[in-house]
């Protein structure tokens, strides 16, 4: 899996399925880019990117870039999704 701007995130492990939905929910990462999810996540746990943030799938999976922003947003612990000031 990568960003859309093209920053390895993690390799694809499984998948999280709502069965009464029948859809796909999440996609289990393990061998993550531990720049990205360092703090976050030790180096033995994986994580569960949400399907939502998926752009595009095929032998590469990409992601917006919401997943590089995680940990560098000081401006969603203010309520701002998209980390701009007012």
């Amino acid at each position: 899996m990568y960003s859309k701007n093209g920053v390895f995130v993690g390799e694809i492990e499984d998948v999280r399925l709502d069965l009464d939905a029948q859809a796909v929910t999440g996609l289990a990462l393990a061998e993550l880019n531990h720049e990205l999810f360092a703090g976050r996540v030790d180096r033995s746990t994986g994580v569960i990117v949400p399907y939502r943030w998926v752009r595009a799938v095929g032998d590469v999976v990409l992601v917006t870039d919401v997943i590089e922003r995680l940990d560098t947003d000081d401006a969603d612990a203010e309520g701002d999704p998209d980390g701009q000031a007012a």
